[in-house]
């Protein structure tokens, strides 16, 4: 069966998300002689966001500070952590859980007074 772009219809659809996340929707549409479901998928990522942490410690002891990271999604997550500046460690991989929170340990250890 083909169809000519004179026999397309277009169904404007607006979608206001409450939050970042993964949304699943279906579209029923009806007519005498026909029934069509469609299955939407929608990913909203949230808007860029920083943050800035400080950290006070003496030279040589570190520090280490959980960042709470909340998985709002359908889906479970597998980050990978890309460190940069001197001092700085924490685990190159971490997995969250769908609708759990977990905890990235990031460590300052300076090895000089900065």
């Amino acid at each position: 069966l083909f169809l000519d772009r004179s026999d397309a219809v277009e169904l404007p659809i607006k979608f206001i998300p409450p939050n970042a996340g993964c949304y699943h929707c279906q579209i029923l549409l009806k007519s005498s002689c026909d029934v069509r479901v469609y299955e939407i998928e929608c990913v909203v990522n949230a808007d860029h966001v920083e943050a800035e942490l400080e950290f006070l410690t003496p030279a040589y002891q570190a520090v280490i500070q959980d960042i709470p990271i909340s998985n709002m999604s359908y889906q479970d997550w597998k980050l990978e952590a890309i460190l940069e500046g001197q001092g700085f460690y924490g685990p190159p991989l971490i997995n969250v859980g769908l609708g759990e929170t977990a905890l990235y340990p990031l460590m300052f250890k300076p090895i000089a007074e900065c």
